[in-house]
């Protein structure tokens, strides 16, 4: 007769595969930040190898000299693919293969404006209720014109000052140990990566010359990194999500540094930006919060978000390390200022808030005016600005 083991508590046996669950899912968070990792050093080798080297890799970019159509690029290239992680990610890998960072600045800026498409499609789910609809149709804009606004405000000063690009270059020249040295303590990473980059370079050779192979190895790199954050945003959802709604109600009412803070952390904890305030939308359209208390969360979300660039720098060794670090600095000093200018000056702060609710009283009186905003804002005027600039 075989013997029939009980679990001693059901609790307990629940517990055990919770846990195991939990491991599990850990563990693949780890592989597809692996493949983040190899997938920015793919771009940034492939980029190069098209082109011929990094000077002819900065020609290729010639188009993007003037900022506005930098910044367009940026702005257009975020919103097809929703996710900003994904278009910093590239640019970082494209800035290791040969982009000058002074036209990288711009799209980086664009990228920022690009992503707010998502929590403003989110709030298109109320607009079966005016009062509801209002609300989180303010909540998702407010986004869209802080942005607008840091944009409007601190490109104009880096063209003239160059003060992101200077202060970005001594973080990054801290972290990688200058231009000559391979991401000083940060090596290790070249070390894991290699050996997939060079699987991928392998099969890339198989093509007829270079620059079929490097363009074949670039295409690999970007669908990676767009398959790489999908994937670990899911991931990290499944584990996060509920935790990250806890301190949100939890910072309520705590103040705006609080609540800039939360927005932070819960960025990075969920690695989406987009997630973030997609969260936030539906809570202010049915009343919950405020427009103004979930102002704040918006700005850290800005801030958490650059996350993602700073780790896809990490991947990158030799020459190419300081450059890279550079740009993935400049996303996070760029977010974090535009959080000190404008929401810690007063008059400066209430500029987003009131366009935004000007706007959301329009779209809740005629619901055509939100899908005219969203065709003007993030595709409309982009193109017919790239028109007027060529």
């Amino acid at each position: 007769m075989s013997e029939v083991t009980i679990p001693s508590s059901p609790a307990a046996s629940i517990k055990t595969v919770t846990t195991r669950h939990y491991g599990r899912i850990w563990l693949r968070v780890i592989l597809w930040i692996y493949a983040l990792l190899v997938a920015v050093s793919v771009v940034g080798s492939g980029f190069k190898l098209a082109a011929g080297g990094s000077e002819a890799a900065a020609n290729l970019f010639s188009f993007a000299t003037n900022p506005l159509m930098a910044l367009i690029v940026g702005t257009l290239a975020t919103a097809l693919v929703q996710s900003s992680s994904t278009v910093t990610s590239v640019i970082v890998g494209l800035v290791a293969g040969g982009l000058p960072v002074e036209m990288a600045i711009p799209m980086i800026m664009g990228a920022n404006i690009g992503t707010t498409i998502t929590n403003t499609l989110v709030s298109l789910g109320h607009i079966g209720c005016d009062k509801e609809f209002k609300r989180a149709f303010c909540a998702s804009t407010l986004h869209d014109f802080f942005n607008y606004l840091a944009v409007l405000i601190i490109l104009p000063l880096e063209l003239t000052t160059g003060f992101l690009s200077k202060s970005a270059n001594y973080l990054a020249s801290a972290v990688t140990g200058g231009q000559n040295v391979s991401m000083g303590n940060l090596n290790f990473m070249k070390t894991l990566t290699q050996p997939s980059v060079d699987i991928i370079k392998g099969f890339a050779a198989v093509l007829p010359n270079a620059s079929l192979g490097g363009i074949a190895m670039t295409a690999v790199g970007i669908f990676l990194i767009f398959i790489s954050v999908i994937r670990l945003g899911k991931l990290l959802k499944k584990v996060m999500v509920g935790r990250a709604k806890e301190l949100l109600h939890i910072s309520i009412g705590r103040g705006p540094l609080s609540g800039i803070a939360s927005g932070a952390v819960i960025t990075v904890l969920v690695q989406s930006s987009s997630t973030t305030t997609s969260l936030m939308v539906p809570l202010v359209g049915s009343g919950v919060f405020t427009v103004r208390q979930m102002y704040p969360f918006t700005l850290g979300a800005n801030i958490g978000t650059t996350i993602t660039a700073l780790l896809a720098a990490t991947a990158i060794s030799g020459p190419a390390a300081l450059p890279a670090m550079t740009i993935a600095c400049v996303h996070f000093l760029f977010n974090a200022v535009a959080v000190v200018m404008i929401y810690g000056i007063k008059w400066l702060r209430m500029i987003p808030l009131f366009l935004a609710d000007r706007l959301a009283e329009l779209a809740s009186y005629k619901r055509v005016y939100a899908f005219i905003y969203l065709a003007l804002a993030f595709f409309v005027l982009p193109g017919l600005l790239i028109l007027i600039t060529k």
